[in-house]
């Protein structure tokens, strides 16, 4: 359901929201918390989420409601390291790292607004794909933020990850096939075979970050990753083995070099 109103007079938003929509009063609200619903007035759409904000005529209200996609519990999120500017969590397969229209409720930056102390905004820096899991920042100030979305960008940290893969694979390999017509290089070392599951635990570090990159590149290479519906096998009924478990970057506020490592009991485990 959608539902798109221009306001003509003033009032609170749940009631003028209401009156234009056949939901009661506590699925809206329910709906604002989860960040279904949007406020146009100058510049770019935000969410609303005071039920009782005075809006002004002129104003836009949206309302994008899919009860299924709200009805949906994230994993919880676990905090690794509070940098009071910015903040390292382990976001766990299946929560986003981006909302859509439809909601924020299960991503990990409205995950860190509630459930930090003391609480502040959460700016996203990068992302991982739903069904990975591992190390993700969450930025608290602006200006911190846009510092290190500028490392991720210039490529100044070192990213490395865990991966769970189909097959024996070689001791190290570099591999340089592009993803989307564009240069990517993922740089893979074995660090672990089953023989009896006949699959590798293999360290990747990446000089790019293209999208499903490391997944495209396992594949690619004929070891796809165990879990991958996309690019894998086919039949997998695995969660994605893809863990981002390690970043090393230099602090925008401390200036000095900095390491975040997760604990070995959050790796992927070959068997």
């Amino acid at each position: 359901m959608e539902v798109h109103v221009d306001i003509e007079t003033s009032g609170n938003a749940i009631d003028i929201l209401a009156a234009h929509c056949p939901l009661s009063k506590q699925k809206l609200k329910q709906a604002m918390s989860k960040g279904a619903v949007w406020l146009a007035a100058k510049g770019k759409p935000q969410r609303l989420r005071r039920a009782g904000k005075t809006l002004q005529p002129g104003q836009k209200l949206h309302l994008y409601y899919d009860v299924d996609v709200l009805a949906q519990v994230p994993e919880p999120a676990i905090l690794i390291e509070d940098c009071k500017d910015y903040s390292v969590w382990h976001k766990p397969g299946g929560m986003l790292s981006q909302g859509s229209k439809w909601s924020d409720h299960c991503t990990i930056t409205r995950w860190a607004e509630q459930n930090l102390q003391p609480q502040r905004n959460a700016f996203l820096i990068h992302r991982l794909d739903r069904a990975a899991s591992g190390l993700i920042l969450v930025g608290h100030s602006k200006g911190v933020t846009a510092q290190l979305c500028d490392l991720f960008q210039t490529r100044k940290l070192d990213k490395r990850y865990l991966v769970i893969v189909h097959g024996q694979f070689a001791d190290k390999l570099t591999l340089d096939s592009p993803v989307d017509d564009k240069a990517a290089v993922s740089h893979a070392q074995l660090m672990q075979y089953d023989e009896k599951l006949n699959r590798s635990l293999v360290e990747v570090k990446i000089e790019t970050g293209r999208k499903h990159q490391i997944r495209r590149h396992m594949a690619g290479c004929g070891h796809p990753v165990v879990g991958d519906r996309l690019h894998g096998v086919g039949d997998e009924s695995e969660d994605l083995q893809l863990t981002a478990f390690s970043l090393s970057f230099e602090c925008p506020v401390r200036k000095v070099l900095i390491e975040f490592v997760l604990p070995q009991s959050l790796w992927p485990a070959i068997s």
